[in-house]
């Protein structure tokens, strides 16, 4: 049993780490390195140093992945933009064409928005066969249809051989916010209980084997998919939902260390309860990595109240794309700022965010 020094030294621990991870992020790089674009603290370094003093105001200030605006008439207009540089573009359950559709949906559901339109824009590389540029657009399109959206306008731009990695897309998107939803990081609250849609790491494995750099033969296909009827779904069945993201870059571990940080409460998250494929977990452990940092493209981390866990899960499992859903975890108003891992052996590791990613251009 842990006697109150053994409590008194773990606390001050924490409380040192939380003090150096709430130090403004600085920049210190002389030029842009890979880490930057993997959305962990390099990417935020750059973020803050960088591209928001230039860009300032209210609204982007909040550093969400979209935005939430006014439209008139008691409506609330979401817009999101992303861009896909996924290599190889091609990958078991998806490809870049994929992404771009889905990833664009899924963060305007996470803003509670049902997705009314997109925009997309091609770079293309010279010498890029048309034949495959014929099977990416085939496969935005599919994309757009199988979740019930118009690609509405779009640019397309040629760049010398050597300029690109043979295709880039950017997407935008928007769509109507519900007018029950009301999501923000400010209305999380202990003991809120997290909420995940299903097994994590598939996404990254996926375009990791299939680089095919480091020999690996799992089988396993990305989670790639549209995610705003899960979302629907969740809302109608738990309106007093706090708060919503998708785990991409960085994984739920990042999403977690983000929640934390703008509520300013501890995250707590359960091992065991950690849903993940047997082939994910071994090519993790292979190679050194935690799934929890692997990105994925088709799952959404929920916070609800405690009391709503059981009906949220339902929810979630009533659509295909949730039928792994469970409760992961719980917000506690101990250890603020910092995300919390309780292992199988009854103790506890902190799970930070990473400055770059383990899997670069993974989206």
């Amino acid at each position: 049993m842990a006697s109150d020094d053994d409590f008194e030294a773990r606390e001050a621990v924490l409380a040192r780490v939380e003090s150096w991870r709430r130090r403004a992020p600085r920049l210190t790089d002389d030029t842009i390195t890979m880490a930057h674009g993997a959305g962990g603290r390099a990417s935020q370094s750059l973020i803050e140093a960088v591209i928001r003093p230039a860009f300032s105001n209210p609204v982007l200030d909040a550093l969400e992945d979209g935005a939430v605006l006014n439209a008139g008439d008691g409506r609330r207009l979401a817009v999101t933009t992303d861009a896909f540089v996924v290599t190889p573009r091609h990958f078991n359950g998806g490809s870049i064409g994929d992404l771009a559709v889905n990833g664009t949906v899924n963060d305007l559901a996470a803003m509670g928005a049902e997705p009314a339109a997109l925009t997309v824009s091609l770079v293309l590389e010279e010498g890029l066969a048309v034949e495959e540029l014929r099977a990416i657009v085939d496969d935005v399109a599919r994309a757009a249809a199988t979740a019930g959206v118009d690609i509405v306008t779009g640019d397309t731009k040629v760049v010398e051989r050597g300029a690109a990695d043979g295709c880039y897309i950017t997407t935008t998107g928007i769509g109507f916010v519900r007018p029950d939803a009301q999501l923000d990081a400010a209305a999380v609250q202990p003991p809120d209980a997290l909420v995940l849609s299903g097994t994590i790491g598939d996404h990254g494995v996926a375009v990791m084997v299939a680089r095919g750099d480091l020999a690996l033969a799992a089988d396993v296909a990305s989670d790639t998919a549209p995610l705003h009827q899960l979302v629907a779904a969740l809302l109608d069945a738990v309106p007093a939902t706090r708060w919503l993201r998708d785990p991409t870059r960085g994984g739920v571990a990042s999403i977690c260390n983000e929640l934390a940080m703008a509520s300013g409460l501890g995250v707590e998250l359960d091992e065991r309860a950690l849903p993940v494929r047997g082939a994910v977990a071994g090519a993790c452990e292979l190679l050194g990595l935690d799934p929890l940092y692997i990105a994925n493209e088709g799952k959404m981390l929920a916070v609800v109240p405690a009391t709503d866990a059981e009906t949220a899960v339902e929810a979630m499992r009533s659509c295909d794309a949730g039928a792994d859903a469970c409760v992961v975890g719980n917000v506690t108003g101990e250890h603020p700022g910092l995300v919390l891992v309780r292992t199988g052996f009854g103790g506890t590791r902190i799970v930070d965010m990473l400055v770059g990613d383990p899997l670069p251009r993974i989206c």
